[in-house]
Parts: C-alpha cells; sequence; structure tokens
C-alpha cells in the first residue's frame, strides 16, 4: 500500500468520507485485517471518527478487525441456513478443526467465521470460502470439504472442484 494508492483512491470521491470502504479494502489488505492503527488513520485521513470507522468495520462481514486463517470458512446461519441445518454445520466444523466459531486453528489455516447472510437462500445452508460458495451443506459433507480445502494450494484464489461447489 502505498500513499499514490490512497491518493488515487481519494481523487475518486468529491467528499472524502466516501473513500472509506475501499479504503478499509486497502488497508485491510495490506495488514491483513484492520488493525487500532489503520482504524486511527483512516479516522483522521477522512474527517471522521474511529468510533465512525469501528462502526463501518463492525457493520460488513467482509472486515476483520483481528488476524484470521489463510482459509475463512464463512458460515451464514441466518433464517434459511439455520432451519435447514446450519447450526449442525457449524458443530461438525468445530469439531473437526478443534476449535470455536470465530477461533482460527494453530496452524493459522482455517477459522471459522458465523455470518448473518450469504444470499444464497437457494443454496441453504450455505458456506463461502474466498469467492467460491458450497451449498446446501450437510453436516456429513464437512470432513470432505475441510479436506478438499487443505489440498488447495491458495485458497482464496483458487477455484474448488467440490460436488458441493455451486456456480454462483
Amino acid at each position: 500500500m502505498t500513499e499514490e494508492t490512497i491518493q488515487r483512491i481519494l481523487s475518486r470521491y468529491p467528499e472524502r468520507r466516501s473513500a472509506l470502504l475501499p479504503l478499509m479494502h486497502l488497508y485491510q489488505e495490506a495488514a491483513g485485517h484492520l488493525t487500532e492503527e489503520a482504524i486511527i488513520e483512516l479516522a483522521g485521513r477522512l474527517g471522521l471518527t474511529p468510533t465512525h470507522v469501528m462502526e463501518v468495520a463492525t457493520f460488513y462481514d467482509m472486515f476483520r478487525l483481528k488476524s484470521g486463517g489463510r482459509c475463512e470458512i464463512w458460515v451464514c446461519h441466518n433464517l434459511s441456513c439455520a432451519l435447514l441445518g446450519a447450526e449442525q454445520v457449524i458443530r461438525r466444523l468445530e469439531e473437526t478443526l478443534g476449535i470455536s466459531a470465530g477461533e482460527t486453528t494453530p496452524d493459522g489455516m482455517f477459522t471459522i467465521k458465523r455470518v448473518e447472510c450469504l444470499a444464497a437462500c437457494g443454496i441453504a445452508p450455505a458456506i463461502q470460502v474466498g469467492p467460491d460458495y458450497y451449498g446446501p451443506v450437510a453436516a456429513t459433507d464437512v470432513g470432505e470439504l475441510v479436506e478438499q480445502l487443505k489440498r488447495q494450494p491458495a485458497i482464496s484464489d483458487q477455484p474448488s472442484s467440490s460436488l458441493l461447489k455451486t456456480d454462483r
């Protein structure tokens, strides 16, 4: 992340505060998550309070306030997914990976994250890993999915070949 890149983003927005989301993405990409220092710096650059930046960061699932695993497994637990077994899928992920939702495996490979909605009700219960959606996912599918994710060299850049994967 360079000052030139930041200025290029800022130049696209007549009102500086409107650059918050793209700058948050940039800062997160640089550090892997939004650090306290980044939040304070963004607030200062855009004439906002750190509280305002935090409100935005905590509203959107795409922003992280702490470092996560190289592979973040997002599990929707909103109404459609919950009714069709999302809690059982989350429990099986927790058992398989030996962590609770919100935690990262000791090797830094996986993080399980509960999300409110993946906008994938048609494939509920749904999981998203990077750009890939999986569903409907049953608790019995979790072991196969985790093994498949372990084999992918660059999880966020690599499309998967799972039978579960959807073509969203």
